[in-house]
């Protein structure tokens, strides 16, 4: 599933390239508020222009469902991308993505231009793996390349359906990363091998839990979803967040772990308060107190600083360490001192540090510590999915090195 071609093992030069990327950023008055993915998109763009493709780009962007929503329209993008790429992006604006305008604007390039096109799921039956609309997206094009990681745990059109009508399918530079980091560190990990999990419910990792304690040295279990574990130990958790229905569950994976020989990390004590917070970074009055003493009517909404200690010291020897959730209620300052701890102790490892999208990258980055991790994933259901150890539709749809 890992060895995949690459835009490095193919001739582009005059050829047509339909490029899938991951364009689905925040919007604020027409203006794009973050741009770190259409950041993330250039080396491959950049690289078939340099090869001489004629690059036609598409992407989603949030969920019109099928209906044409002007404030969900790509334009913005192909304004900003101009400007990074130094030559013009053409816009297709095109209600059908493949209709006149778009046919007109591929028909018209020369190597090296680039085009846009509008908003894949502007099309109902992107979402649903069309086949018409897959043909329509393949006609346009002579080589297809995926680069978009953060919908390559879903089967659309743009990123699946297209490779059936097309006769060669390879991914970019963001999705060979991908591949090479969180695929590797979990299949071929350098050891010891440390993960964290962190997040509100234990429910969306179940199958990452199960999976990463057969690979990991240590697991180590935080944020909200810690409380379920304690819980299932038998501690009194006070207002916590908890998944009742999950607790037999989590008292499998403490057996397993006890079986495999793993260290599975839990909280040895908690940063408590009356309530969550609201609005969520209103001042809060918090303690901190031992695990097994959580009061009846409080609610435990970080990890304590013994426990931040003990969650570093177990980083300092690891060889790789993957992230994923945060340690509390991180968009607090009050209730982000485990996060902190956490993002700095993997900021001064030499370890390859791998942080697994969504809310741990937004921690990650928010906390400035990115540019001190080895990779952020740009997908969060899509890197969960991979830690799951799940074949992904998006890569296994592009075509193996022989």
């Amino acid at each position: 599933m890992l060895n995949k071609k690459s835009v490095d093992d193919i001739n582009v030069k005059g050829k047509k390239v339909l490029v899938r990327c991951d364009f689905n950023v925040p919007l604020k008055d027409g203006k794009i508020t973050d741009e770190n993915r259409l950041v993330a998109a250039l080396p491959t763009i950049k690289k078939l222009i340099a090869d001489g493709g004629k690059v036609i780009l598409c992407s989603h962007l949030g969920k019109p469902k099928g209906e044409l929503k002007p404030e969900m329209s790509l334009a913005p993008v192909a304004a900003r991308l101009s400007e990074l790429l130094g030559q013009e992006v053409k816009f297709a604006a095109d209600a059908n993505v493949v209709g006149e305008n778009a046919k007109a604007a591929v028909a018209a390039m020369k190597d090296g231009d680039v085009v846009l096109l509008e908003n894949t799921r502007y099309r109902v039956e992107e979402t649903k793996n069309g086949e018409a609309f897959s043909k329509e997206l393949a006609s346009l094009c002579d080589v297809f390349v995926n680069d978009a990681f953060g919908t390559a745990h879903r089967a659309h059109c743009s990123n699946v359906g297209v490779t059936e009508f097309v006769d060669t399918s390879v991914v970019g530079y963001l999705m060979q990363k991908e591949i090479d980091f969180l695929g590797n560190a979990v299949n071929n990990p350098q050891r010891p091998f440390v993960a964290i999990l962190g997040g509100a419910k234990v429910a969306d990792k179940l199958n990452v839990i199960s999976n990463l304690l057969e690979k990991c040295d240590t697991l180590i279990i935080g944020g909200g979803m810690a409380y379920t574990f304690l819980k299932a130990k038998g501690l009194e958790v006070g207002t916590s967040l908890v998944d009742d229905t999950k607790i037999d569950y989590c008292k499998e994976m403490m057996d397993k772990a006890e079986k495999l020989g793993k260290k599975l990390l839990l909280p040895v004590d908690t940063t408590i308060a009356k309530a969550f917070p609201d609005p969520i970074d209103a001042q809060i009055e918090v303690s901190v107190v031992k695990s097994d003493a959580i009061p009846a009517d409080m609610m435990g909404l970080d990890i304590g600083t013994e426990t931040a200690a003990l969650y570093a010291d177990a980083v300092k020897s690891a060889k790789t360490v993957v992230w994923n959730g945060p340690m509390g209620v991180f968009e607090n300052p009050i209730l982000a001192k485990g996060t902190i701890a956490v993002a700095k102790s993997l900021a001064e490892t030499d370890a390859t540090t791998i942080i697994g999208g969504g809310d741990s990258a937004a921690a990650v980055n928010q906390l400035g510590f990115g540019d001190k991790m080895t990779h952020i994933s740009t997908g969060g259901g899509a890197s969960l999915e991979f830690l799951e150890g799940k074949d992904l539709p998006g890569v296994v749809a592009a075509d193996d090195r022989d």
